[in-house]
């Protein structure tokens, strides 16, 4: 399932900041060196909501390109932060809105891999992947690597899959 814009591998991965992500990260951009591919680092922006006396309410004001402008800058400092400002392999950034799992699946469904990371447990003792990792995992159209935050993972460098489709 290569991108079929001009037959380069293209992996896509779930930057949202937390380690996990950092490590899946890390892990895309080694296998794009060995498939002579490219990665692709995606991270989604919502308007957020508040509660107030009436339910669930939009923001008083909605400054959109406030935080689409966020949104690139923390994808930018996790991007540097996980494969430094030069990395081995083509890494491009996209910031897009919507739900983190929607965004995702529309940005893999040419990619020949989704990377997503998972901060585990969370609330529910029972899950062992995030809502998102869950969700992607279930309805991708390619192959998906699951990073586990905390997770003991196997490589030379303590990153490594903790699971996928």
């Amino acid at each position: 399932m290569a991108d079929q814009r001009d037959g380069t591998d293209r992996i896509v991965v779930g930057v949202d900041g937390w380690d996990s992500s950092k490590q899946a990260l890390r892990w895309a951009v080694r296998q794009a060196e060995l498939t002579r591919g490219e990665v692709l680092a995606v991270t989604a922006w919502d308007m957020p909501q508040f509660h107030g006396a009436l339910g669930w309410l939009p923001p008083s004001s909605s400054d959109e390109e406030a935080l689409e402008g966020r949104a690139r800058d923390d994808l930018k400092r996790a991007v540097e932060e996980a494969v430094g400002s030069r990395p081995p392999v083509e890494v491009r950034t996209e910031v897009h809105y919507g739900t983190p799992a929607s965004v995702l699946l529309r940005m893999a469904r040419d990619a020949s891999l989704l990377v997503v990371g998972s901060r585990g447990l969370g609330g529910f003792a029972g899950l062992l992947l995030g809502s998102v990792a869950q969700h992607c995992a279930q309805h991708a159209a390619c192959p998906v690597v699951v990073f586990r935050e905390g997770g003991d993972h196997a490589g030379g460098d303590g990153d490594g899959p903790r699971g996928g489709q």
